[in-house]
């Protein structure tokens, strides 16, 4: 997938980030899009939430993907999600074997290792899609069976 370009605030927030910190966000960014895509949930908006890059998707679909780098954990991206939902809580059933959470609110990601793509991407499809995935005539696109 041809990524979208990067608007320029978002770009600037990017910018700010420590190098490997950045290269990795710059890594989730992509599994964004790509999840976006491969699930069919329409363009995305990309933006600024609390001065981190945010994904949205159209009203009633998705729930906001954040993503960010703090410096109390220096060694670790973080996808942030709503709190409200239920996603980490069951991201944590499904795979606390191979994620690091920070309380109902983060995926940590490791910058020096590999990140587990394929159940970072389940992850994420099951944001971009977790209000649509509520109605009853849709299957949902993660079960933490």
């Amino acid at each position: 997938m041809t990524l979208p370009p990067i608007p320029p605030d978002v770009a600037n927030a990017y910018d700010a980030f420590p190098a490997p910190a950045r290269e990795c966000l710059m890594h989730l960014r992509g599994l964004v899009f790509d999840a976006a895509e491969s699930l069919n949930v329409g363009e995305l908006t990309e933006t600024l939430k609390w001065g981190e890059p945010a994904y949205l998707t159209a009203p009633r679909i998705g729930s906001t993907i954040r993503l960010g780098w703090k410096r109390k954990q220096p060694d670790h991206a973080a996808i942030f999600l709503n709190c409200q939902t239920t996603l980490i809580g069951d991201f944590r059933t499904a795979f606390s074997d191979v994620l690091t959470f920070q309380g109902n609110r983060a995926i940590l990601v490791p910058l020096e290792d590999q990140p587990p793509e394929s159940v970072l991407s389940l992850c994420l499809g099951a944001a971009l899609t977790y209000h649509r995935d509520k109605r009853p005539e849709t299957k949902p696109a993660f079960t933490a069976e």
